[in-house]
């Protein structure tokens, strides 16, 4: 892979179109198809803007990892509908996106969109291996900021990060993570961890905000370096974060692997260059048919098409 690749955060961006498109979009029957027109809408928009070579969308094989919530428990916990013994939970979706995915699936395979998920992970660890795989630029498309931790001006990589729909992205290098966070893409994930993520269910080190782990970062480097300067009377912190640090030993000991995004995915061979014309006319215009995919499947169609 040497041409712009995009990686998109798939599930992030579906649940952006299913909340940005009115529910009023339906298909003939009647049946809501707001987040597969909307998701059309984005890569439509994503390809005429950034001009990729390659675009993969990248999937949830595995929404939350059995080998994540045995470190840290309460991971995605609030997010669980339903448990299931000796298999992935299901996570709370709204009633009208769960049958929509399906169809986002079978569109993007009709149209020869690359679609990659691997069981036991997450989007993020395929985004992940993808970017470190990755011989040019990359353009992650996301709307979640635990993927800011990829970001390295050094080798092309950032982070498209969508304000409003995709008509407004913020393009996240290190410089927009120093202004905002005070930390590189290498640092986001100390951070990340520091602080804590409710949204996620990441405890955080007690009483370390956001603006305290990027002083802390700054001063001693890393993670590790923080720890280190716990057991170091000399070392610049209050009795009071050194006593918080100190309690949070387990946490911090585990929670590395739980927050960084995994490189070691065992990725399929698939073909990553964006198609010209569908893999599959047949099936793409009987699902356009059957869904009312009307405009929004045109125009990325002819997007595609005009490209060099």
């Amino acid at each position: 892979m040497t041409g712009r690749l995009m990686l998109l955060d798939t599930a992030s961006l579906y649940f952006r179109a299913y909340f940005g498109v009115p529910d009023s979009v339906k298909a003939p029957d009647g049946t809501p198809v707001n987040a597969v027109r909307g998701l059309l809408d984005f890569i439509d928009r994503l390809v005429k803007d950034h001009r990729p070579e390659q675009l993969v969308a990248c999937m949830d094989a595995d929404w939350r990892p059995q080998w994540r919530v045995d470190l840290i428990p309460t991971y995605k916990a609030h997010r669980v509908a339903e448990e299931h013994e000796g298999a992935p939970d299901e996570e709370e979706v709204p009633d009208t996106l769960s049958p929509q995915v399906p169809v986002i699936e079978a569109v993007l395979d009709a149209l020869g969109i690359a679609r990659v998920g691997v069981e036991p992970y997450e989007a993020d660890d395929v985004i992940g291996t993808f970017t470190a795989r990755a011989k040019g630029p990359v353009d992650i498309v996301t709307g979640d900021r635990d993927l800011y931790q990829l970001v390295d001006d050094a080798r092309g990589i950032r982070v498209l990060y969508p304000l409003k729909g995709v008509g407004t992205l913020q393009l996240t290098d290190e410089a927009v993570l120093r202004e905002k966070y005070g930390v590189d893409g290498r640092g986001y994930a100390d951070l990340a961890l520091l602080r804590g993520d409710p949204s996620d269910g990441l405890p955080g080190v007690a009483g370390i905000g956001e603006k305290t782990a990027a002083k802390l970062l700054a001063e001693f480097g890393d993670l590790a370096g923080i720890m280190a300067a716990v057991d170091d009377p000399a070392a610049k912190l209050t009795p009071s974060q050194r006593k918080r640090l100190d309690e949070a030993r387990p946490y911090v000991a585990v929670a590395p692997k739980v927050v960084r995004v995994a490189d070691d995915v065992p990725l399929p061979d698939v073909g990553t260059a964006l198609p010209h014309t569908p893999r599959d006319p047949a099936a793409l215009e009987q699902l356009a048919g059957r869904w009312g995919l009307g405009g929004s499947l045109q125009r990325l169609l002819t997007t595609l098409a005009a490209r060099p």
